[in-house]
């Protein structure tokens, strides 16, 4: 440890925070500190062997002079119904909690939030978004309260904004406010810089003796000061950043090309006497920063947000006298009654009324062991249930955003290939290169020839017009166009990234129950001895508690019917159902499930056996309706897929499914969940790329193991983390017009990047010349994202008209 002494005022500046110490300096650890708060973050970090925190970035840390001192400003988190409003998920061992951190800043705050385990032994892990400069915090509450949390993150310099009266407002991001107060200086200095060289222009009138020139000539050295130390001051950081990384960034030209016009000024004006490039200065800032709004208010347009509320309604089954009703999961309310089936996603924070719940929070936490919750407990969303349906009662208003969260956790995170957006990156670096070298060689051609002037000229203009920010922005507009046309179109994806896989898929696998078929166009007749309405109540007591394709015809069937209340109610993957009433087992599923026998039996349908106590009473035959044009689709498909179908029932319908689809298609029937799993992963073995259309529930595993999987759902409350996509049963008919327009999304990203390169050659050519100025190159500059913007907006919109996807252009 090292010894503290104070020092009289200096200019040195704060290890921690990289201000200046303008009071008193204190040493510490032979480093210095401008205050006791900056100190003791830096004493924390050192004894935990944390250092390399300043290694990532110059002064990282927040200044903490004006840090609360009070130690019991937290003590409200100490109360039990405050946490409970607070955390995202808690049992036994673990609470789930995210924080909004304003102070994000950089890519050492990332580092040392996801290194809070080594600072605390009780905290499990945190988690960083940095665009949203969000943590999510996991921390075994044994060991460590959630106000210790809060003190710890406060003690290291990010103390969280939490706000009990409004966790939904939304707040302006202050890195908009810092973008709008540098355009607006900018803008003020631009506007009088002109103002004051307006006798230049208009040099032969003789509108002003030297004197007055020379004056107005420094004043718009003075203007130009905060212009170039505030307003620019992001281009420097950006490109300072991309250079310590050993990487080459769009904003280094641009820092190059503003500390040259700045510096050449300055000479010109004290030295050589002339006007200098103040007023072009002033003006390529202040159009820099115009097209740096456009292209941030244009994302903000777009809505990147990948949250239901903004497009899906994920729905939930409320009860109300008795009666069952779908609605979305916005309109559910604290204290309403939901019903839970087997393998469906709880919702929302709850409290169990009804029936015996096995929680699977292997979403939320990694465990697979299902939770045994008894009536009168809590039960968090994101669990899903295993077994029997549960009757529950809303404690907490349900979060979309975090079911959200769910389905994009590093759970059922893919790998990620290098596609588009690498590309881009790399081919920015590359090109940045290029257009460094091409503005030294024109600066140093034109000092061959002793135009200095003339060099500089050219220098800064090669520089500032090919600045690449077309090219960066192409990838990201035309995937997030594609994004929002195909939940237009109801086929919503987990990220961008799935549309380029879904262009590179070449072998197509269908589950047939629930995703080739729909129930609504299913014919059921039950053949065996006559069910008594007792039999019936049974058999509709079963089925309500499923949520597979054939428990959902046959509860259908069965509209009318009461179901009778059974215990010990449970799903066998792939199998059946079995529950207990009065002390005798009945069963509902396969043959071999039932103990039936398999011979004599019809073909063209489902068979869906009934046995009480062993005894098989009968089997209801269900022929199963197929999807509107599915046999277009998989023709459609077949011209450039190879495509199979697997199902989980016996081959009763191999013949019609043969003469529907063709020899092509390769079918394979009594397919368990497993089955289908490994069937995938031979196909991938083999190399091929591959997209599994299935129901989302016994397919999980098939879905995950697949490159892209895609849920086909009736009901949206069959949500599944493990797809790529949801796609809507009514919209099954567009599946080939999608891939293809997935296909066509690459090609308008390719399009755009030759677009930016026609703009970049053209600009290049009259740039090294000296015939265009740097504020008319900060001009074109916006001009061309604006194009690209419009290019790649207005192409995925006339694909989508034209293949169907959109009803209008516009």
């Amino acid at each position: 440890m090292g010894k503290i002494t104070d020092t009289p005022i200096s200019t040195h500046t704060c290890y921690h925070c990289g201000e200046a110490c303008k009071e008193d300096i204190l040493h510490f650890d032979q480093k210095e500190f401008c205050c006791t708060g900056c100190k003791l973050v830096y004493e924390v970090l050192s004894d935990n062997d944390l250092c390399s925190y300043y290694d990532i970035a110059d002064s990282p840390g927040i200044n903490q002079k004006n840090s609360a001192k009070r130690d019991n400003r937290f003590d409200y988190l100490d109360d039990v119904d405050i946490i409970k409003k607070l955390v995202d998920f808690r049992n036994e061992d673990e609470t789930h909690i995210t924080f909004y951190i304003p102070l994000i800043h950089c890519a050492s705050c990332i580092w040392l939030l996801e290194n809070l385990h080594k600072l605390n032994e009780g905290i499990v892990s945190g988690r960083v978004d940095f665009i949203k400069k969000k943590v999510q915090v996991k921390f075994a509450h044994q060991k460590v309260s959630l106000k210790e949390v809060v003190v710890l993150l406060s003690k290291i310099g990010y103390e969280p904004h939490i706000n009990l009266a409004d966790s939904e407002r939304k707040t302006v991001s202050p890195s908009n406010k810092r973008l709008i107060y540098r355009l607006a200086v900018a803008g003020f200095c631009f506007g009088n810089m002109m103002l004051f060289s307006l006798p230049e222009y208009f040099a032969e009138a003789e509108l002003l003796g030297n004197g007055f020139k020379k004056t107005f000539n420094y004043l718009n050295v003075m203007l130009a000061l905060p212009v170039f130390f505030y307003s620019a001051t992001d281009y420097y950081r950006s490109a300072w950043i991309s250079i310590r990384n050993k990487a080459i960034n769009m904003d280094v030209p641009i820092a190059i090309g503003i500390l040259t016009l700045f510096f050449y000024s300055l000479y010109d004006i004290f030295l050589l006497g002339n006007e200098g490039y103040m007023d072009t200065l002033g003006g390529l800032l202040f159009f820099l920063l115009i097209g740096k709004y456009y292209q941030q208010k244009t994302y903000d347009t777009l809505s990147f947000d990948r949250d239901y509320k903004s497009y899906f309604p994920i729905a939930v089954s409320r009860v109300v006298a008795d009666r069952e009703e779908v609605i979305p999961l916005s309109k559910l309310n604290v204290g309403d009654i939901i019903l839970v089936r087997n393998e469906e996603l709880i919702p929302s924070d709850s409290i169990l009324l009804d029936g015996e719940a096995a929680v699977d929070y292997s979403f939320v936490t990694g465990e697979e062991v299902p939770v045994i919750r008894k009536k009168g407990e809590l039960i968090y969303a994101g669990g899903r249930q295993k077994g029997g349906a549960i009757m529950l009662a809303v404690q907490k208003s349900p979060s979309q955003g975090y079911l959200t969260d769910l389905w994009n956790s590093d759970t059922f995170d893919k790998s990620k290939e290098k596609g588009l957006e690498s590309l881009a990156t790399k081919i920015s670096g590359k090109f940045t290169v290029t257009v460094i070298l091409i503005a030294l060689s024109a600066l140093a051609f034109w000092l061959y020839l002793g135009e200095v002037s003339l060099g500089i000229l050219a220098f800064t203009s090669v520089l500032i017009i090919t600045c690449p920010c077309a090219l960066a922005m192409s990838t990201p507009f035309t995937l997030g166009n594609s994004l929002r046309v195909l939940g237009q179109g109801k086929f919503y994806l987990k990220n961008a990234q799935v549309i380029e896989k879904l262009a590179k898929t070449d072998t197509v696998v269908f589950d047939k129950t629930g995703t080739l078929t729909a129930p609504s166009q299913a014919k059921v007749s039950f053949q065996g001895e006559e069910l008594s309405q007792e039999s019936k109540s049974i058999i509709k007591g079963l089925v309500s508690q499923s949520t597979h394709a054939l428990s959902n015809r046959i509860n259908a069937w069965m509209k009318n019917v009461i179901p009778e209340k059974l215990v010990n109610v449970e799903e066998v993957h792939g199998q059946g159902l079995r529950g207990v009433y009065k002390d005798q087992e009945v069963k509902l599923g396969s043959a071999s499930f039932v103990g039936a026998s398999g011979q004599n039996l019809p073909e063209g349908g489902n068979l869906v056996f009934f046995s009480v106590e062993g005894n098989v009473l009968g089997y209801f035959f269900i022929q199963s309706g197929l999807r509107k044009n599915i046999d277009q689709v998989v023709k459609n498909l077949e011209s450039e897929r190879t495509v199979h179908l697997l199902s989980g029932d016996q081959d009763h319908e191999r013949d019609h499914l043969k003469r529907l689809f063709g020899d092509e298609v390769k079918l394979n029937f009594n397919q368990s969940p497993k089955d289908k799993l490994c069937y995938l992963s031979a196909l991938n073995d083999e190399g091929a790329t591959t997209l599994m259309v299935g129901d989302g529930l016994n397919d999980a595993g098939a879905l995950q193991e697949s490159h892209v999987g895609i849920a086909v759902t009736d009901k949206v409350s069959n949500f599944s983390p493990a797809s790529d996509a949801i796609m809507d049963a009514s919209v099954m008919d567009k599946l080939p017009a999608f891939l293809e327009f997935a296909k066509t999304s690459r090609k308008i990203i390719k399009a755009s990047f030759g677009l930016s390169f026609t703009y970049n050659t053209i600009g290049v050519f009259f740039a090294v010349q000296g015939l265009v100025s740097p504020v008319f190159c900060a001009i074109l500059m916006p001009i061309s994202s604006i194009s690209v913007v419009v290019f790649t907006t207005l192409s995925t919109n006339y694909i989508a008209y034209k293949k169907g996807l959109k009803e209008k252009i516009f």
